[in-house]
């Protein structure tokens, strides 16, 4: 029971996030009178939750690599702290990010417990917040030019234009709540993936949801709650004064949004991507927000800049930026009080060492290992002691503390061909993958490396793959090795 009541906080952001972000999926729709503010929120509700269900994965795996919060009160209270900050910013009106919020809220408790950020991680996302509105705004200039030129040719009866737009705004708009789900799922519950996996639920027998495809679903939940209950209170901002939006208008700006969301969430479009030796693009959290409004904007060159109200969008500009440093300042203090006060553990505290396996494992991985001779044989108790010895003796950049950190982590695994043979799915390794495990049964290893190397040696199939394409594959297998990791560790 106590887990669910951390979890509550990401139904409460989940909430948060819906009412502040059902204007990005219909209130240009809305705004134009062209559907009803119940009838939209009820088809946005229902895409919603199919998109976090059956497409949220790709987002999360990347918004879990920036940090990852390890204890659920550690989750419960950086979920607060992003669904406090988005609340008090839809309260003023302000269709605010909640993915920069969640990004913010992230970065805080690293600072708080000490923890390394994944720089490049972090630049993926902050770039994606920069290009998706450039993207959306070219979309639909391009989007409205080509509309506007069909129908003059096509010369629709307004009767019949009216109808036909009615049904393109519904329709573009359940394909947006779908991709908006998809996409910013991991805002809601990705935090919650690692502190606390349930258990999998088979469904009549033909099928089985898994622990995080359940999180995603009472996230889901939570996000079509919002919408319905509180997203009419923020339509005005972008759905009237920023752009006086018509009904076509409207409709372009959803499929503008729509695309670059699903640019930045397919992982079948990377998969594509892949298998023509083609660059991907990352897959991260969007802050769709912003997308919408390059998409209104785009929407408003088409037509000669006239109309934009750029008081409306340098206020809601100023709010991409408050939300990250308020929801990330507001993690780290209630983090300290949580902790201090209520003396909760929101970290799950690692052991480091450095012996001389890890020195020589960062060796080969391309660290200057000098500064950490001197500390040969010394044990930290959580990370935030073992980063305050690394920087008495040096400078380092998070890139190279994300790699000390992963390198000295103490873990104790015990290969166990009994429990490999009954718990790993067996649909996820090949024959020559379970032999060698088997092999290996009793070998105990104090670092995951170590047993990824030995797995490596042992069969090349466990070799993480290099070159064009194969990304895709190297996820998997790294999936696989989480997999792995749980079931071997000794409790």
């Amino acid at each position: 029971m106590i887990n669910w009541l951390y979890i509550s906080t990401g139904l409460f952001l989940g909430w948060s996030l819906g009412a502040n972000h059902a204007v990005n999926v219909f209130g240009t729709a809305v705004a134009s009178r062209m559907v009803r503010f119940r009838t939209a929120a009820l088809v946005a509700g229902v895409f919603v939750i199919l998109g976090a269900v059956l497409s949220g994965a790709g987002t999360t795996r990347t918004l879990n690599t920036l940090g990852s919060v390890n204890a659920m009160a550690g989750c419960f209270t950086v979920a607060l702290a992003v669904g406090l900050t988005v609340t008090w910013m839809t309260r003023l009106k302000l269709p605010v990010s909640a993915s920069q919020a969640v990004v913010g809220g992230i970065v805080g408790w690293n600072l708080f417990t000490g923890s390394p950020t994944d720089t490049l991680s972090l630049s993926q996302i902050v770039s994606a917040w920069v290009l998706g509105p450039a993207l959306a705004a070219l979309f639909a200039l391009l989007l409205f030019r080509a509309l506007t030129f069909t129908l003059r040719r096509a010369k629709l009866h307004m009767m019949h234009l009216d109808a036909y737009t009615r049904i393109g705004l519904i329709g573009v708009g359940a394909l947006a709540a779908y991709m908006l789900g998809a996409n910013s799922i991991a805002n809601v519950m990705g935090m919650f993936v690692s502190a606390y996996p349930l258990s999998e639920l088979p469904v009549a027998g033909i099928m089985t949801i898994s622990g995080t495809q359940q999180l995603f679903l009472i996230g889901g939940f939570s996000i079509a709650a919002g919408m319905y209950t509180y997203g009419e209170r923020v339509l005005a901002t972008v759905g009237k004064d920023l752009y006086k939006s018509t009904p076509l208008s409207g409709l372009v700006v959803i499929l503008a949004e729509t695309l670059v969301l699903f640019l930045f969430t397919s992982e079948s479009l990377e998969g594509i991507l892949l298998r023509l030796g083609l660059p991907t693009i990352p897959l991260v959290p969007l802050a769709s927000t912003q997308v919408v409004i390059g998409a209104v904007i785009g929407v408003g060159l088409a037509k000669g800049g006239r109309g934009i109200n750029y008081g409306v969008l340098l206020k809601i500009a100023s709010g991409w930026i408050t939300a990250p440093i308020a929801a990330g300042l507001l993690a780290f203090i209630l983090l300290f009080f949580v902790q201090n006060v209520f003396e909760q553990r929101v970290v799950k505290q690692m052991e480091f060492t450095v012996d001389r396996d890890v020195l020589e494992e960062l060796q080969h991985r391309g660290v200057d290992t000098r500064a950490l001779t001197p500390l040969l044989g010394a044990r930290y108790d959580g990370s935030s002691r073992f980063r305050e010895s690394l920087e008495q003796r040096r400078q380092w950049t998070e890139a190279e503390l994300l790699t000390v950190f992963a390198a000295a982590e103490v873990d104790s695994l015990r290969v166990d061909s009994l429990v490999v043979r009954q718990s790993l799915d067996t649909a996820l390794t090949s024959p020559s993958q379970r032999r060698a495990l088997y092999a290996m049964h009793g070998r105990i290893f104090a670092h995951r490396w170590q047993l990824d190397r030995a797995l490596a040696v042992a069969d090349s199939a466990w070799r993480v793959p290099q070159g064009p394409g194969a990304d895709a594959a190297a996820r998997n297998l790294v999936g696989l090795r989480k997999e792995l990791y749980g079931l071997l560790r000794v409790k």
